[in-house]
């Protein structure tokens, strides 16, 4: 009897070990079925450059934890800051939601010259403040206040390979060719720690192109990661190593955390991050209506701005040396008429004149804005269209032509938009 129980007992378990591995196998089976698949690289943003070496990408990876590294005031976050990670903003590395929205502020002098109000808090507002600290708010003299969503962090590696004698080769400050387009570059002033690349960078009177943010006030994405760190979650670096302070309560007062908080191979680390990702993917590129917006696109001239192709420049980087891209914009500044005109700048660049915004990438912008699209610098249109009718001053003529084409025609234009 005791050898009996003994076989039932090892049969039981073996009958009980092969119902449970069925009863596993069927639960996966069934997850599968309702789980979502994984979206499709061309509908992602947030994947390394093709070409990068295992080293490069080990170090990407690595730049990729910090990005989403989420800070608290243990860490040194604030006193004042708007968001608490990098990732926060730029979810999956695509554009901001209008909830997660950028204050800038200032003051145009009577001499013409704009005064970013640094002494008052500015030029970024930080509405968000750690236990027991007051948030700032704007001063009462600022006269232009604008609204900034974050922008997509993707293909920028490419962005700033791009020699600044090709971004000048674009500018038609006297509208010489009688388009109507008069695009010019916004020299900026350099960070103490800016190292200009000679043949690269060329300097006037000390400043330099700014190709990164609404208003191109950014030269290098160094700097773009440095001023975040400080201006977006108020961390110190080794770059910026000063706190930010409610201007009301005076300097050194907030967190208790020594500064800097964040050393130099961090900062560079999400640098690298972000200098090697992806550009944004093209979709339906075959597809024959696509193919006849892309030609209406041409004939209506919006490429006039929105430049298809460029050509990155030297880079120690194989995967972006000399390579050829399409971001869809010149770099430069145009004035896009009063109904755009924030009172609010930076840089050389007049109040009513921005960026050509990069087209890649338009149509997965929802991806990372909650299911729907904003466009603009402030998200204030929610359709391409309505994008396209705040496309004032050098881009009138563009505009007016977009509206006298049929619908047909307008259709395959917006499909083509929607490819990008």
């Amino acid at each position: 009897m005791k050898i009996l129980r003994i076989y039932l007992r090892e049969n039981n378990f073996r009958l009980l070990t092969l119902l449970s591995g069925f009863l596993l196998s069927m639960i996966i089976i069934s997850c599968e079925e309702f789980l979502p698949s994984a979206p499709e690289s061309s509908e992602v943003l947030n994947e390394p450059i093709e070409g990068l070496t295992s080293s490069q990408l080990a170090a990407h990876l690595q730049g990729d934890e910090q990005f989403g590294k989420i800070f608290g005031a243990e860490d040194g976050l604030g006193p004042i800051f708007i968001n608490t990670s990098c990732e926060n903003c730029h979810i999956a590395d695509g554009k901001g939601h209008p909830f997660i929205q950028l204050t800038r502020f200032g003051k145009m002098n009577l001499d013409g010259t704009f005064d970013p109000m640094t002494e008052y808090g500015g030029p970024q507002l930080q509405q968000r403040s750690i236990s027991g600290y007051p948030p700032e708010e704007i001063y009462s003299e600022a006269t232009g206040i604008s609204i900034f969503m974050p922008p997509a962090v993707t293909g920028l590696g490419l962005i700033e390979a791009v020699p600044d004698q090709l971004i000048l080769s674009y500018a038609d400050p006297n509208d010489l060719n009688g388009d109507g387009i008069s695009g010019v570059p916004n020299y900026v002033d350099p960070p103490d720690y800016f190292q200009p690349k000679p043949g690269f960078h060329i300097s006037n009177n000390g400043k330099y192109i700014g190709r990164f943010g609404r208003k191109a006030g950014v030269i290098t994405i160094l700097q773009q990661v440095a001023q975040a760190y400080l201006q977006d979650i108020g961390i110190t670096s080794d770059f910026l190593t000063e706190d930010l302070y409610n201007y009301t309560m005076g300097s050194g007062t907030g967190d208790k955390v020594s500064d800097p908080e964040l050393s130099a191979s961090i900062v560079k680390s999400v640098e690298f991050y972000i200098r090697t990702l992806k550009p944004p993917p093209r979709r339906n590129q075959n597809d024959a209506e696509v193919i006849a917006g892309e030609n209406i696109f041409k004939q209506i001239n919006c490429s006039g701005c929105h430049i298809s192709t460029l050509v990155s420049g030297p880079s120690e980087i194989e995967a972006l040396n000399q390579k050829e891209f399409h971001p869809f914009t010149d770099m430069l500044m145009h004035d896009m008429g009063p109904e755009l005109d924030d009172y609010y700048t930076e840089g050389s660049a007049k109040t009513n004149e921005w960026r050509t915004t990069p087209l890649w990438g338009l149509g997965i912008g929802e991806s990372s804005q909650g299911g729907k699209s904003f466009f603009l610098h402030d998200g204030r249109a929610k359709t391409i269209e309505e994008a396209i009718s705040f496309h004032g001053g050098e881009a009138s003529n563009i505009r007016n032509s977009y509206y006298n084409l049929s619908q047909a025609d307008k259709q395959k234009l917006l499909q083509f938009l929607e490819s990008l």
